[in-house]
């Protein structure tokens, strides 16, 4: 793709394709442009929440926190721990909106980041399981810290495999309440395959996919980003890592 930008005369050039540079057309390109470049420079690695790394992109990160104050779960269940941030960032929503806690999975807690987990002012509110999020005993687990008519969000965020995605999905999809998500996060794997970090195998072998294909499968479940509860632009995009993460219970 070749792209340049003329900013005197306001337009972006596309592969030929003349565009306004103002334009909701022209920012989708830049952002599309933006999310490459930013994803492999490790943009999102620069981050931390309340004294924790937290690998996401901010912005998800604020859509994300829009869904749990509209929905205030009583359950947020995540797999992947890595260095905490996410389950702190989560946690820390639940302390703000006065409901919920987090359940958190990951194949391999280390011991430093158990112990900062452990020792967060917001450690009352995070449970750690330490498993394969799919094996059927801590499945089973997580199942048994769900209380009968407790309101439930997933968000999966550890091997972002094709396969290990869709037995995520297949585990833990059944606990997801009527309205609420599991979020297969970081599908942005299968738009960034073509650059220098990526890896060609990821423009199928990517979270997003699988996303698709249990949604074709699920009736129960469609893919469907959370409204913005407050827009005044005329976007409706997200500048995302999640592409076609958010499948909705209906």
């Amino acid at each position: 793709m070749r792209v340049s930008i003329d900013t005197e005369g306001r337009t972006l050039d596309l592969d030929g394709r003349e565009l306004d540079l103002y334009s909701d057309e022209g920012f989708k390109v830049l952002s599309d442009l933006w999310v490459k470049v930013g994803w492999n420079q490790k943009y999102s690695y620069s981050f931390s929440w309340l004294g924790a790394p937290i690998i996401q992109l901010p912005e998800d990160l604020i859509r994300y926190q829009e869904a749990v104050v509209a929905l205030k779960p009583d359950v947020i269940i995540e797999t992947g721990v890595a260095h905490g941030g996410s389950a702190i960032f989560s946690a820390s929503l639940c302390k703000l909106i006065g409901k919920g806690r987090v359940i958190a999975i990951d194949i391999e807690i280390r011991p430093h980041n158990r112990k900062r987990l452990e020792e967060h002012p917001l450690t009352d509110l995070i449970t750690l399981i330490e498993g394969s999020s799919t094996a059927p005993e801590i499945v089973e687990q997580v199942r048994a810290l769900v209380k009968p008519g407790e309101t439930v969000l997933v968000m999966l965020d550890s091997d972002h495999s094709y396969a290990h995605v869709m037995g995520e999905l297949a585990a833990y999809a059944p606990l997801v309440t009527p309205g609420s998500y599991i979020i297969s996060t970081d599908g942005v794997m299968r738009e960034v395959a073509d650059v220098p970090r990526g890896k060609p195998g990821w423009t199928t072998d990517n979270p997003a996919n699988a996303a698709e294909d249990f949604a074709a499968k699920h009736a129960e479940f469609v893919i469907e980003q959370p409204a913005w509860p407050f827009n005044e632009s005329t976007l409706t995009r997200n500048i995302t890592h999640w592409p076609m993460a958010w499948l909705k219970r209906v």
